[in-house]
């Protein structure tokens, strides 16, 4: 699914049809490092899995190869994968895009309140601004998934999780053409933006709480991402030294979790016409296959069975569960 996405958006304009629309794709790079030598045989096996599902450019870096190509990373770095391809972009511009480029009508400040059913299964959306009927919804929101699910009488396996974020004012130190740098013993990334730089820590003890539109932020957060930063791209410790508090902007979202760490995208037997597109950790990162893949089941190209992210896999027994460095879940 990420490589189908993947596709999409390197070829944004062209999907949506507006000649010239940027959404700042920026191939950066992802950079997996670890000081601990008890993962350089985990680090080489994911690269073999990369480049059996046909990520072929997906590199294992020795710590000598890092350090010729990354100078700012530490000596004590035994070992990285890295895959120049990967990258970034304004998630915000691609949102804006797909909304233009689409023949769709997208009602702004419209609260659904509820699911309408009647004997065949959905037929409508209760809103703030009255029902909207359809025999066909998708609930595709994000933390508010739970909540939305109930309201088709679903419990759904979701649990969001706060996740916090701090971006760095401009500092010279901070390398511009620097990959996303994820450090796999301490949970902790950066990457350079405008002149500074986003750092964050995926907390594995962070509890599951209730979805949220404003989160609170923990003001020793960006001290806490720093002192795990410096072991292993230790030029942080200079940039440190001279920080004040208004070079520092922390924000918080929620990553949503499910038992198996995959989506789950499809149709709920319980309330037919109703789909899901929830149960994202990973972002952005999936989000236009997914999107083809619940129009291609709305409209049965795709049969429920031949999709293996389909909510009802849980009860059937066939959960696979997957495995990433970035999920943060222990």
């Amino acid at each position: 699914m990420a490589r189908a996405s993947i596709e999409v958006w390197e070829n944004f304009a062209e999907v949506i049809g507006i000649p010239g629309y940027e959404i700042s794709l920026h191939h950066g790079g992802y950079l997996f490092i670890t000081d601990d030598a008890g993962m350089v045989d985990q680090l080489r096996r994911a690269v073999t899995q990369h480049h059996a599902l046909g990520v072929t450019d997906s590199e294992y870096l020795t710590g000598a190869e890092v350090r010729a190509r990354f100078p700012y990373i530490s000596d004590r770095v035994v070992a990285a994968t890295f895959r120049q391809r990967d990258g970034w972009f304004s998630s915000h511009e691609a949102t804006q895009g797909f909304a233009k480029g689409s023949r769709a009508r997208c009602l702004l400040r419209t609260r659904a309140t509820g699911i309408l059913r009647d004997a065949q299964g959905v037929c409508g959306v209760e809103t703030e601004r009255g029902a909207i009927a359809t025999r066909v919804a998708v609930n595709a929101a994000g933390p508010f998934a739970g909540p939305v699910g109930r309201m088709a009488g679903l419990d759904l396996p979701l649990q969001p999780v706060r996740r916090q974020k701090v971006f760095v004012a401009p500092h010279p130190l901070i390398p511009q053409d620097a990959p996303l740098v994820i450090d796999l013993v301490r949970n902790a990334y950066w990457r350079p933006e405008t002149g500074g730089a986003y750092m964050a820590w995926v907390d594995p003890d962070e509890p599951a709480g209730e979805p949220a539109e404003r989160l609170p932020t923990d003001w020793d957060f960006p001290a806490v991402v720093l002192e795990k930063l410096i072991p292993l791209t230790p030029f942080w410790e200079q940039v440190a030294a001279g920080l004040k508090a208004a070079d520092l902007q922390l924000s918080a979202g929620q990553y949503v979790y499910t038992p198996d760490d995959q989506p789950l995208i499809g149709p709920a037997p319980e309330a037919p016409g109703f789909y899901l597109n929830c149960g994202y950790w990973a972002g952005v990162m999936l989000a236009p296959e997914a999107g083809r893949r619940i129009a291609q089941l709305v409209t049965g190209e795709l049969a429920p069975q031949d999709n293996p992210l389909r909510p009802t896999r849980y009860a059937e027994g066939v959960v696979s569960e997957g495995d990433s460095f970035l999920r943060g879940r222990h």
